[in-house]
């Protein structure tokens, strides 16, 4: 990790709310994108992950903006 300069960052211990929007983010990541599937290499992994992103930011309905 070093190597290519990604830092880990922790919140406080036993705190969720520190990040609660990451949170919520990697949560729906999972469950819609990793739940009971498999991927066999990196390339098709990072590719699903890109996908989840753009539909994420781009396509998703989000109650709470009214859209």
């Amino acid at each position: 990790l070093k190597e290519y300069k990604i830092f880990q960052s922790m919140s406080r211990k036993g705190n969720c709310l520190d990040n609660s929007l990451m949170e919520n983010f990697f949560g729906l990541l999972k469950q819609e994108i990793f739940h009971g599937k498999v991927y066999n290499c990196f390339v098709e992994l990072k590719s699903a992950i890109d996908s989840y992103i753009y539909y994420y930011n781009n396509e998703r309905i989000k109650q709470k903006l009214n859209w």
